[in-house]
């Protein structure tokens, strides 16, 4: 069946993910590949001292992305979307959407980005044993229980943004586990993961709760696994995806998830001892363990789960390219003054033979080292940064040792990050996929891969990237598959093209000189913040 006829019978799959500066919906065809397109650009705003998107705006967001999908159907197959055969919803995670009894929405939606959770996250942490983010959810929620703010005796539901989508489309109140993961800590028991019981227990009998009398599963989503039933599409959601009518109604949703997530199904990386890496403006590796942490890095390791509700160990770094980039587009002004702009390589093009230059590098990067602090990296412990170029005064400084550097600081505090599973935890990682700028060049698939001590893959579908994930979620659970791990290997990626680098020793080597560099080097970097 060719993707007219497909989409004509309504047996193509739905995936949108709201981003944070794109809401994207992918339609895919049987053989899971994308076959239309929509999106929407949006940004969030600072709001009386908070990071929000104003409610309409993801209303009228997520509709705008959905009549561009629509659209690219028409152009390119001369047909209109009546039904698909699933659909699922993803969005950034974490956050706080909190509503009333009457579904009003009681203060703006809270984003992940907000930093005003400290005491709640802290002591939450302290309680657990448990590294409790101040984006998570319920520090949002407790931090608002803690500042006595009025709405907080009217709360009666809770949501992720995903979350809420998805309540609005089927007026189910569920979440997939991997999202779930990111409101509250779950615990996995026997293929099956909840919200943690006896952390449930220790925060309703903390006295500000405990006088609210809030229940917490009252209050969240219910917990689902991937794959199970998550509701259909009402009369009302229909109209709110689709308000000209043509949408019709009863289609399956799956249970909505995090762009965590979603990531990890895009990458393939959803089975113990395996990873994904994504490495742009910032950078974050998740890795899939086999058994729980024994012990809590509050601030370093985060612990969220895939959408089977395996726990995963999640190390981010505030700070990865946007240092680089600014050097490179300063070199590029520099070509183009001296050479004139019809002289010099596109900038993609000089990009690329600037950072292929590094592998010339020596292997002790000719003593330079430098710091991509933009803003604060919690995981070296500052919360405010300073980008640092420093060499000592016999430093070989040529342009093949400051790009291997410029290349190797990006990946420094998530190595400060990961050696503490390597080497502490003793987590056993047999392969990891990158997604993102830094995986552009092959040089920069070869120091991932020597930072990492494993073998890092980047596929050609992982720049399909979240929407294309949760509609591979959807179609997992439209299909009735029972395994994740084995659906995605053998249905999906079976046949997937994907270029993998394994660690260089002599890579390897160069960049663990440059690391102990970089961790002695921490106090220039201290003193830059205090004095600069």
């Amino acid at each position: 069946m060719g993707n007219k006829e497909l989409i004509e019978s309504g047996s193509a799959v739905l995936g949108i993910e709201f981003g944070s500066t794109r809401i994207k919906a992918v339609l895919i065809n049987d053989k899971y590949e994308p076959i239309a397109g929509g999106s929407y650009t949006w940004e969030n705003t600072l709001d009386n001292g908070i990071w929000t998107y104003p409610l309409t705006q993801i209303h009228e967001g997520l509709q705008t992305c959905y009549a561009d999908l629509k659209k690219d159907v028409q152009e390119k197959y001369g047909v209109k979307i009546t039904k698909f055969r699933a659909g699922g919803i993803s969005a950034m995670m974490h956050g706080y959407l909190a509503f009333d009894k009457d579904e009003n929405l009681l203060v703006p939606f809270r984003t992940w980005r907000n930093t005003i959770t400290g005491q709640a996250s802290k002591e939450l942490s302290d309680l657990f044993n448990f590294p409790v983010p101040e984006r998570w959810s319920v520090s949002h929620l407790y931090q608002a229980i803690l500042n006595k703010e009025p709405h907080i005796s009217k709360i009666e539901n809770v949501y992720t943004l995903a979350g809420y989508i998805h309540y609005m489309l089927t007026g189910k109140k569920v979440l997939g586990v991997g999202d779930a993961s990111g409101m509250f800590p779950v615990k996995y028991d026997n293929g099956k993961a909840d919200y943690n019981p006896d952390f449930k227990a220790k925060f309703e009998a903390l006295d500000g709760v405990k006088a609210l009398g809030l229940k917490l599963d009252n209050v969240f989503p219910k917990v689902l696994m991937a794959g199970e039933e998550a509701g259909t599409l009402t009369d009302s959601g229909a109209k709110f995806l689709d308000p000209t009518g043509d949408l019709q109604t009863g289609i399956p949703f799956c249970p909505p998830e995090g762009d965590a997530g979603t990531g990890m199904a895009a990458t393939n990386s959803v089975a113990a001892k395996t990873g994904n890496i994504s490495a742009g403006t910032s950078v974050f590796s998740m890795v899939v363990l086999e058994k729980d942490l024994k012990k809590a890095y509050p601030g370093i390791i985060d612990i969220v789960t895939t959408p089977a509700g395996l726990p995963v160990a999640m190390v981010h770094a505030n700070n990865c390219t946007g240092e680089h980039n600014y050097w490179m587009d300063l070199f590029y002004e520099v070509a183009t003054l001296m050479c004139g702009a019809e002289n010099t390589p596109k900038i993609g093009k000089f990009f690329d033979d600037l950072i292929g230059k590094s592998l010339e590098a020596d292997k002790d990067c000719g003593g330079l080292l430098a710091y991509n602090y933009l803003s604060g990296e919690t995981i070296t412990g500052f919360n405010s940064g300073r980008p640092l170029f420093a060499r000592a005064e016999n430093a070989k400084f040529n342009v093949a040792n400051f790009m291997r550097v410029q290349m190797f600081a990006s990946l420094g505090a998530l190595r400060a990050g990961m050696n503490i599973l390597y080497d502490e935890e003793k987590v056993p990682v047999e392969s990891m996929t990158g997604a993102g700028g830094y995986f552009k060049t092959e040089a920069g698939l070869k120091y991932m891969a020597a930072a990492m001590k494993t073998s890092v893959s980047a596929m050609e579908t992982a720049g399909e990237g979240g929407p294309w994930g949760m509609a591979l979620l959807a179609a997992f659970a439209a299909e009735g598959k029972k395994d994740l791990g084995d659906f995605l290997n053998k249905e999906v990626f079976g046949n997937c093209k994907k270029t993998t680098s394994a660690p260089e020793a002599e890579l390897v080597e160069s960049f663990n000189i440059y690391f102990e560099r970089y961790m002695k080097g921490l106090a220039i970097e201290k003193a830059a913040v205090e004095n600069l």
